[in-house]
């Protein structure tokens, strides 16, 4: 499923060819994707201008004229193709298949937006603005990793008494909104933490942020940064909207890479992989502890 980069990268793709414009026209070619879509989908659409293309955690957000708002989830296999515009030199082949063109925008700067999802885990939903941070979908969501609210303070206030394994905890969407288990792996990678130690161990009994959990949230910061910079993690079905794929995934020092040496020098130890919440973690078993 697409993390934060990716779909950060997806809004930065899609914003140039959308943002100020007007939906002349929205197909809508099946009744629905994961959820129906909602009623007059279509002729709600029809008409009104995105003031802006925004993101929360994994969600995209088209704020448009009249007071809602297009929140889009891209499910595991979503993907926007831009009729308008120069498909990159490296691309996937995208399924082209009418069957999985689901959604057509036709805009008014004469772009074209073609949602395509063949597993159609992806959903769309309007939902006023003035509602949305109450919506269920965002009500419970934490903080954002790229703003100024990541602090090893806030850190620790949330990991003060959790005896959930650390990233469990890094994972728990409360907490931090939009971090995944590709980013989080990374992550603890750098700062040489273990996946499985307690998160609390991370906080001083005085409830203050310890050395290594000051050293954790400018990594975090960084392997976020990093991921957008290179256009995400194209592992199976991501590729920017234009078409090209992200590269991140050539820079992956512990994740996918069970059994392959660690790239700490003289480090010697092979990348290990286990199982939390049905996940797989990779990490190292010499340099996080």
């Amino acid at each position: 499923m697409p993390e934060l980069p990716e779909v950060e990268t997806v809004r930065r793709g899609l914003s140039p060819h959308l943002e100020g414009a007007t939906i002349v026209r929205a197909e809508v070619r099946r009744p629905d994707l994961r959820f129906p879509f909602p009623e007059r989908f279509a002729d709600r659409l029809a008409g009104r201008r995105i003031d802006s293309v925004g993101r929360r955690a994994k969600y995209l957000q088209l704020d448009l004229d009249n007071g809602e708002v297009l929140v889009m989830h891209l499910g595991m296999s979503g993907s926007f193709r831009i009729e308008a515009g120069i498909v990159g030199e490296f691309h996937h082949e995208r399924s082209r298949l009418a069957a999985h063109d689901h959604v057509v925008f036709h805009m008014s700067n004469g772009a074209t937006i073609t949602y395509n999802d063949p597993r159609r885990f992806g959903f769309m939903l309007l939902i006023g603005r003035a509602g949305l941070a109450d919506h269920p979908l965002f009500a419970h969501l934490g903080i954002e990793p790229t703003g100024n609210d990541l602090s090893a303070d806030y850190l620790a206030s949330a990991f003060r008494g959790k005896k959930a394994p650390l990233k469990a905890a890094l994972l728990d969407q409360s907490i931090i909104a939009g971090l995944g288990n590709i980013y989080v792996c990374e992550a603890l990678f750098r700062s040489g933490l273990g996946p499985e130690r307690k998160a609390e161990t991370l906080v001083t009994k005085g409830g203050q942020p310890s050395v290594r959990l000051e050293r954790l949230v400018p990594v975090i910061r960084a392997v976020i940064a990093e991921a957008i910079e290179a256009g995400g993690s194209s592992l199976r079905d991501h590729a920017q909207p234009s078409g090209e794929l992200g590269y991140f995934q050539h820079r992956f020092q512990v994740y996918d890479r069970e059994g392959e040496p660690c790239v700490t020098p003289g480090c010697g130890a092979q990348i290990r992989r286990l199982v939390q919440s049905n996940r797989s973690t990779f990490y190292c078993p010499s340099c996080q502890r």
